[in-house]
């Protein structure tokens, strides 16, 4: 089950992506760090509203957020649609003791519905340049990958932004 997630649970939260970060980091993908994704960031998807959680036996064990504003890192890049009304995927985690069970194929096939019933024009996220296992994942899903953008506090490498057209 996915549903909205609640102030309780934003240790759980945090605790999954702390796992997933670990995770990475022993398959040299740095992705994530003590830096991000941060408590403030997820209290602030809380607040608006965007961050949802899976549930797989009432525990938390995955999570995502769809969130409607676009970041500024985000400007530069050409996208496929204009700015109008779109959806950005941030802060997708599943615990690696779940993970491989396709919960991740789970949170964006709720995003990509929620997006295509709430009429957004596209749905946009950012993944790592060196997670080659999240390109597959995105691009399978027919995912346009276009720019580059630099997060510094994360990663001296890049990361892809994708761009998935809908409603079109």
């Amino acid at each position: 089950m996915i549903r909205h997630a609640k102030p309780s649970e934003i240790e759980k939260i945090i605790t999954i992506t702390q796992a997933c970060a670990a995770h990475m980091q022993t398959q040299g993908i740095f992705q994530w760090n003590e830096e991000y994704p941060s408590l403030e960031a997820f209290q602030k998807d809380l607040d608006q509203k965007e961050l949802y959680v899976l549930l797989e036996k009432n525990e938390v064990i995955g999570c995502i957020c769809i969130a409607s504003e676009k970041d500024s890192e985000y400007n530069d890049v050409q996208w496929l649609t204009q700015d109008t009304y779109q959806y950005y995927i941030h802060r997708l985690a599943v615990h690696p003791s779940h993970q491989g069970r396709g919960h991740a194929q789970q949170l964006m096939d709720f995003a990509e519905t929620k997006a295509k019933v709430d009429h957004v024009a596209s749905v946009r996220l950012d993944t790592f340049s060196l997670n080659k296992r999240n390109q597959r994942f995105y691009e399978q899903r027919g995912y346009t990958r276009l720019g580059s953008i630099y997060f510094p506090k994360q990663s001296d490498a890049p990361f892809y932004c994708y761009e998935l057209v809908l409603n079109g």
